[in-house]
């Protein structure tokens, strides 16, 4: 079992970390504002599930195959990156659509989809999965296995709860400027920017 202080620094580690400006607070907050907070959380839900993976593939060495491999680390990040493009083509070119249609309800089932495969397809996550838990592992603390998945419980329940924070910030700032002209396409744009500013952290960060 982990000790308290290994638990209360790693805390602390993921408090820092998601405090500070990222790729998926942006992606949540642009999704809450442009399509509302139900919307958001729904891509934030995404997210962590794919953290949960990076931590679980990381246990078993996929982050150390990538970087024995740096062929497949950028295959990985190619991927990724065209989809958020691809993702950012279709925020720009699509039409609005009421609260109550088909459109509306499909793109909120999708939100799950996209928050999932925007974290998963970045390889640079995995990588810091790789490199934070292995500090807080130790076999004299017992079973591995047990271990990563703790540690990717309270990664995921941390992120959640301040990816739902930023969701709730970013949709109440959109209901207040709510009715405004120029919003509807200030939020498309905000958010096919934020998917395209992401492509390239991907490619040249």
């Amino acid at each position: 079992m982990l000790p308290l202080s290994a638990l209360s620094l790693y805390l602390a580690a993921l408090v820092a970390v998601y405090i500070l400006p990222g790729p998926d607070m942006a992606l949540v907050m642009a999704t809450s504002a442009s399509r509302g907070v139900g919307t958001g959380l729904l891509t934030a839900l995404g997210i962590a599930a794919a953290r949960f993976l990076h931590v679980m593939m990381s246990g078993l060495g996929l982050a150390a195959l990538m970087s024995a491999h740096p062929l497949l680390f950028d295959t990985v990040r190619w991927i990724g990156a065209g989809y958020l493009l691809w993702l950012a083509w279709k925020v720009i070119r699509a039409k609005p659509a009421p609260e109550d249609s088909p459109q509306a309800t499909e793109s909120g089932r999708a939100a799950i989809a996209r928050g999932f495969l925007t974290n998963l397809l970045n390889p640079k996550a995995l990588m810091f999965c790789a490199l934070l838990l292995p500090q807080f592992v130790s076999p004299t603390y017992g079973a591995v296995p047990p271990q990563f998945a703790l540690l990717a419980a309270i990664l995921v329940a941390v992120g959640l709860c301040f990816d739902t924070a930023y969701a709730f910030a970013a949709g109440g700032l959109a209901r207040r400027l709510k009715g405004r002209r120029p919003m509807v396409k200030l939020q498309k744009g905000l958010l096919g920017g934020v998917f395209v500013a992401m492509a390239g952290r991907l490619v040249f960060g």
